[in-house]
Formats: structure tokens, sequence, C-alpha cells
């Protein structure tokens, strides 16, 4: 037996012993249980909801009159679902939310749509998380959620096209913007010889709700709020000159498709990955595309992992998320004891290890670590590297509404229809109102 297969052998016979403890504490309270949750990793069948199929079985196994219906929600569709269920008092009783990533609103955490939670975790659970991963889920001081995982976007290179062009990967991972220019230059070609460009350096895109080109609109410092929330920041200097960068790699250098700054998530990736196209050389993603492009038969290829590129502020910068468990209000006490414990089942060291295996996050638990998660996969301990300079975005409430302002405006930028400037100062006339 394997060093990792006795470390997973040894977690479960814990998960074991611990969910047979649990079955007479909350014997008395039966019923349904609604819970949300969006695609995992992939098992042998293509099933990206085998994980918590399995979590749920082995809590209702312990739970005897306890039924919990799963909602299968894909990601993209995830925060607006829960917005209309939340409008229409419909809400599920738990589900996957990072709050801190704008998935809710936190004017709902004041209408106490949301359960507080810092009543059923001991001082001794809490030791045991991150301070950063219960700071996302804290709010005027009340814990509303538990953390299980935290992510962070990093570039993403396809190390064939490297190769074919003598590009050196960057030493430890780091480059200036001057730098990654120049490597852009030399990994944009004419694969095929009929004389255009078939694999062009660099492409992301833009969308609401999602963060994998805003380092980058970072890099010479601005950020899109000021510290204290109450104006929009994102049209200073700083930023035009950002976005202005990032603009010239489509229509100035032509190191990037005409596709750069569209909203096709599903095409950038293959663009990227898919061994019938990798025809791009380098992408952002969050680090849940290092466990897909490391596992994945599909998409499994020799990549590496390095930091954004650093701008005029001297330093790299990235944006990080944290993902966790949020339980909805619940007039039943009994019952809310109950789909606690399940969101605690669903948070283990067990769980977050699996996690930090094979679905590419950091765990959010100190007690992960020691069990080595990530000591065969070099591109994770690089990512591991960014969450030093990870930023979270604004914990505005209404920061979804101005999200999607400055998100639609960046993409009529990079449709070549606006200016930088142009774009991040009508962004910000837009977003004002919400700012008030």
């Amino acid at each position: 037996m394997t060093p990792t297969m006795r470390r997973v052998a040894a977690l479960v016979s814990t998960a074991v012993v611990s969910a047979l403890l649990a079955v007479p504490v909350h014997a008395a309270w039966t019923g349904e249980i609604v819970l949300w949750d969006a695609p995992r990793w992939r098992d042998e069948a293509g099933d990206q909801f085998h994980w918590i199929k399995a979590k749920i079985k082995e809590f209702e196994a312990t739970h005897p009159g306890v039924k919990v219906t799963l909602v299968e929600t894909p990601w993209a569709e995830l925060a607006q679902k829960l917005s209309i269920a939340i409008a229409g008092r419909a809400w599920p009783d738990i589900a996957p939310v990072d709050i801190s990533g704008g998935a809710i609103n936190i004017q709902y955490l004041r209408q106490g749509v949301v359960e507080p939670l810092d009543s059923f975790l001991t001082r001794e659970e809490l030791a045991d998380f991150y301070p950063g991963a219960l700071d996302a889920y804290t709010f005027e001081g009340k814990l509303y959620g538990i953390p299980t995982s935290m992510t962070v976007h990093s570039m993403m290179l396809a190390l064939d096209h490297f190769r074919a062009r003598g590009v050196q990967v960057p030493p430890k991972g780091r480059w200036t913007w001057d730098e990654f220019v120049q490597a852009m230059r030399k990994l944009t070609y004419d694969k095929d010889g009929d004389g255009k460009p078939d694999v062009y350096g660099f492409t992301t895109y833009i969308l609401k709700g999602y963060y994998e080109a805003w380092p980058l609109l970072y890099m010479d410092g601005a950020r899109p709020l000021s510290p204290d929330l109450s104006r929009y920041t994102f049209d200073s200097p700083q930023g035009v000159s950002a976005l202005q960068k990032v603009l010239d790699l489509k229509f100035k250098e032509k190191v990037a498709p005409m596709e750069l700054g569209s909203a096709d998530v599903g095409g950038t990736f293959q663009a990227f990955a898919n061994p019938e196209q990798r025809r791009i050389a380098v992408e952002p993603w969050a680090s849940w595309a290092i466990a897909t492009l490391r596992t994945n038969p599909k998409y499994k290829m020799d990549f590496a992992v390095v930091e954004y590129p650093i701008g005029a502020s001297g330093k790299p910068v990235t944006i990080g998320g944290t993902g966790g468990w949020v339980v909805f209000r619940q007039p039943n006490k009994e019952k809310l004891a109950v789909v606690v414990e399940l969101a605690k089942h669903l948070s283990t060291t067990q769980e977050q290890y699996a996690f930090a295996r094979f679905y590419g996050t950091f765990p959010a638990r100190k007690s992960v670590l020691p069990l080595d998660p990530y000591g065969d996969n070099p591109q994770m301990q690089q990512a591991a590297q960014m969450l030093a300079f990870a930023e979270m975005v604004p914990m505005h409430q209404n920061w979804r509404q101005i999200d999607e302002r400055i998100q639609a405006q960046l993409q009529i930028a990079f449709a070549g229809e606006k200016s930088a400037e142009q774009a991040l100062k009508d962004a910000g006339v837009e977003a004002q109102q919400f700012l008030k």
C-alpha cells in the first residue's frame, strides 16, 4: 500500500467512526433537506456529482428518517438561481456559496436569509480553519458558513508550444509584463505554413462573476473600488494603463486571437486544452483547471503553472476565492441542527483532503496539509505560492450589479468599440448608482 493509499484508508476509517458516533445525536428530527450543489471532479463514468451523492448516502445512513434531495446546478447559473430562489422565498436548505466572491448579495445576510453558525462550531473546531478562510464567511462579526476550500488564479502554460518555439518558462514562475509580451510574440506562430498564425500566445475571456482576466487589470495598482467601498476607482490612470496593455495584445501586438475578451468560457478552455485544438500557449485559470489538466484523460497535457506578469505596481497579484457551505434560514431549530450537521459532514478534514487531491483547491483546514495532498503535484505547489498575493473581490452589498456593469464595458472594449479609458469611465457612471 502506497503512502497516499494509507492516508486515504486512515481518513476513510476516521470518517466511518465519526459517522457512526453521530447516529443517536440527531435522531429526533426527520424529514427532507434540499441541497444544491454544482459539478465537482468526474468519476470513471463521467459523473461530476458522484462525490456529493456518496456523502448524501453516508449521511442518510447515519440519520434514519432524513432524506437529502440533491438539486444539480451548473456553477455558471448558481448565483442567479439562488437570487431568484431567495426573491421567491424558496431557497434551499444548504448550498455551496462563495460569499466573498459576491455569489449572494450580502444584504441577504442582514435580512436573516442565511443562518449564522457561530454557536455550532467549538473553539477547537474554529482553530483548525485558516483565519483568511473564516474571514471570507464573516460579516459584521458573525460566521455565515463553513469554508471548505480556497482557490487562486494563475497562468497555465502549454509546454509543447514553449518547447516548439524555444521559449523559456519564467524562472521560479515569475515574469515582468515586458518579459511576458516578448514570450507571447515568440509563441504566436504559423504552424501549418499557410502564412497565418495558427497558435497564439495568450487569450482569456470576460464574463460577469469570473475573474481570470482581472489580475492583469490590477497589475499597475488599480482596484475597482476605494478601500472604504464608497467610490469607483477602476478608471484611474493605473486602471486605464493596465487595460490598454491587455487590449494591445489583441489589437497592436496581435499575439491573441479575436476571441480575446469574449464571454466564451468553454471555447476558451477548449482552445487551450483540447488536443484537437491546442492553439493557445498561455491562459489564466482558477486552480480547479490544474486538477482537470492532470487527471481528465480528455485534456491531460504537459503544462506548467506560473504567476501573472508583474506590472507597474512592482509585485505579483491575483484574485482568490473561498468556497464553502451556507445554511439558509431554518424556522425549525431541530432541523437547523441536522442541516448544520450535514454542512459539517461535507467539510471535514478528509473531505478537504479529497478536494485538494482531486478538485484543484487549497484546504481551508490546517489539519489537511500534514497529509501532504500536493506531494506529487508540482503545479499545485507552484499555485500555492500565489496564495500570498491573492485578493478577494470587493465585499460590497451591490457587488454583483457593479461587477456586471464593469464586465459589460470590458467586453465592449475588447470588441474594439471603446477605448480603455472610455470603457472604464462608462463603467464607473453605471456602477455609481449602486454605490450610493
